[in-house]
């Protein structure tokens, strides 16, 4: 069945719908106002001097009879040309600029910032009057075009930082490895990354062309008699302000709405902007009508026996496929879960979906999570953020991520410990010393004193980890906290964690690809493929009785599980790789990469108990006793 394609957010906003129909309306009817405005704009009607609206004058008529709807209309057509001009010669020479001076840097990009910061100092109005006098009056064209160029600096400032940004993303490192040129890798790659931003700084570019030109045709620079302006037309209302009121109103209005419409679908286009970047901007009507359950709500809290009860998790892609399929997990206080599998298996996604920092266009579709016998799969930004850092925290795989690289250690720990627990200055201090030292840092004071980018990997880690503790959460969420540290400071920060839980009993989900981190610290095992749980349960009983072919296949592939009297000269390996999400279906998901795979198969599958207290799925569970012993490592 074909989906259903959803309406774009700003559609649901009423002020960008009226912006744009206003928008459509001014432009369109302003550039054919020739062919269809009632009156010709130099008509003077004798006898129907500074008219208020009738049905023959729509919005009345000036001092010579001229009709005030079809003037206004037809100057809106060089009023849009105008503010166009501009924008297309502030990107046309900004856009250019902060594409080269990003990707040749060093002394291109220092004459690029020198050439803006001299046009940025230049004395615009006066400038403009000069060329006025140069030009003459009533020629607006060349006027349009030099203060597009004034701007341009601007634009070459707004989106310089931006580009740079993204080129030193992997995927644009790939795509010049590829062999792909500048210009190629500015279009496909770049430019999609900061669309949004230019539709923001056109919009407010528009505005202020729209407004430089009302400004100058105010001052008598502008088109000259009978060429209508909306400037020219406010200075004559002006004149005769108190023969006809009615006459400063119509222009003005035009003038301010379409000002304010223009600004709208920058606000709108701003909006997209940070939703893009993960930031949903709060507003209170998500509250409205809704009773809200919290973790301050004791009676709740006491009849929660666990800390995290995941059931029936569906995570998807707007309107697309799923990511996350129907996912069931427990855990008690004081336990460590591990989530394992391979890349694309669903893991973080599960993750991020309890802590609600699911990436852009990503939602919980259906199913539970609770957080000490409270639901917060339907919790909006500004609810999660009073849960988040006190009631739960989260360890990212990269510690920078975490970490501000402009500001200290000590202002990142202060700053949550004075928020989020109300100490003072002082206090906070004292409790962040106490936090790196329960971290394993040995020198607080001066660790204290730095900036991330002076902080190696595992003393990063162990940062980002304090930082995680500030709130004293009940919940720690860590996403892969060894996978970019080396061997031994792995066994560092696992034996770390493990610490932690004990010292302060809280509970832990970490999630990995590696079985050996699961073995060393987890008490319980999910493992994850294509989206699912494909089994769970106790980590000893899942990993020395596996009863899923394929959590038997990441067995024999790790070399942790090899090290025994029969360790085979090579290692096996998984055929194939995970399916794309979008070629998921009800059925076993592993069956194209099963050995053991039959027509059986094809069924769709059912989650069968396992172990003690878990679960597995798989069609052929019981009849193929794939479950072996196996002697554990100590």
């Amino acid at each position: 069945m074909k989906e259903k394609k959803s309406v774009p957010s700003f559609l649901k906003r009423p002020g960008a719908v009226l912006s744009i129909l206003w928008l459509v309306f001014i432009i369109g009817g302003s550039l054919t106002a020739p062919l269809w405005v009632p009156f010709d704009i130099g008509a003077q009607n004798v006898g129907f001097e500074l008219q208020l609206p009738s049905a023959q004058f729509i919005l009345g008529t000036d001092d010579l009879g001229r009709d005030i709807f079809s003037r206004i209309m037809v100057a809106g057509a060089g009023t849009m040309v105008g503010a166009t001009l501009t924008v297309l010669v502030a990107f046309g020479l900004g856009l250019p600029m902060a594409f080269t001076a990003a990707q040749y840097g060093g002394k291109v990009e220092i004459f690029f910032s020198r050439l803006t910061e001299i046009i940025f100092s230049l004395p615009s109005m006066v400038m403009i009057l000069a060329l006025v006098a140069a030009v003459g009056q009533g020629n607006m064209t060349p006027l349009m075009i030099f203060f597009g160029f004034l701007i341009s600096p601007a634009v070459y400032r707004v989106l310089l930082g931006q580009i740079i940004s993204i080129r030193q993303r992997l995927y644009v490192d790939a795509a010049r490895l590829n062999g792909l040129s500048s210009i190629r890798i500015n279009l496909r790659h770049i430019l999609p990354g900061i669309w949004r931003t230019v539709l923001v700084q056109v919009a407010l570019i528009f505005v202020a062309g729209i407004g430089i030109q009302a400004g100058l045709s105010f001052l008598g620079i502008g088109p000259q008699e009978p060429e209508p302006s909306w400037g020219a037309m406010i200075l004559q209302a002006t004149n005769l302000i108190y023969f006809s009121p009615w006459m400063m109103v119509p222009p003005g209005l035009v003038l301010v709405i379409t000002v304010f419409a223009a600004n709208e679908l920058a606000d709108v286009f701003g909006e997209g902007e940070a939703q893009a970047s993960g930031v949903k901007p709060f507003s209170f009507k998500d509250l409205k009508g809704r009773k809200r359950a919290n973790l301050t709500d004791l009676e709740c809290v006491k009849k929660a026996s666990k800390i995290l009860e995941i059931k029936n998790l569906v995570v998807g892609v707007k309107d697309k496929h799923e990511l996350v399929s129907g996912v069931s997990l427990d855990l008690n206080h004081g336990e460590v879960l591990g989530v394992v599998g391979e890349s694309g298996c669903g893991k973080t996604m599960t993750a991020l979906s309890v802590i609600g920092l699911l990436p852009p266009g990503v939602a919980i579709r259906s199913g539970s999570v609770k957080l000490q016998g409270v639901e917060i799969a339907d919790w909006n930004e500004q609810e999660l953020n009073t849960i988040r850092g006190r009631e739960i925290a989260y360890i990212s795989q990269e510690p920078m991520v975490a970490l501000d690289p402009m500001f200290t250690v000590a202002h990142q720990l202060t700053y949550p410990l004075r928020r989020i627990r109300g100490l003072n200055k002082l206090q906070a201090k004292a409790e962040a010393l106490e936090l790196l030292k329960q971290v394993g840092i040995v020198a607080p004071e001066r660790v204290m004193k730095s900036y991330p980018h002076q902080l190696s990997g595992g003393m990063a880690q162990r940062v980002a980890i304090a930082l995680a503790l500030t709130g004293n959460p009940k919940l720690l969420i860590a996403d892969e906290p060894t996978t970019a540290l080396d061997v031994t400071i792995q066994a560092e920060i696992l034996d770390l964690l493990r610490k932690l839980v004990r010292e302060r009993g809280m509970a832990m989900v970490v999630v990995t690809h590696n079985l050996g981190v699961v073995a060393d610290i987890a008490d319980k095992v999910a493992v994850m493929y294509a989206g699912q749980v494909i089994e769970s349960g106790p980590t000893n009983e899942v990993l020395l009785s596996a009863e899923h072919p394929y959590t038997r296949a990441l067995l024999g592939a790790d070399p942790h599980f090899n090290a025994g009297e029969k360790m085979p000269e090579r290692l096996a390996s998984i055929a194939g790789t995970v399916p794309p999400a979008w070629e998921w279906t009800p059925s076993c998901r592993f069956a194209a990469r099963c050995e053991f795979a039959t027509e059986v198969c094809k069924s769709p599958l059912k989650a069968q108990a396992a172990h003690t207290g878990g679960t597995v799925q798989c069609m052929r569970f019981g009849e193929l006793q794939l479950s072996a012993k196996k002697s554990s490592k100590k």
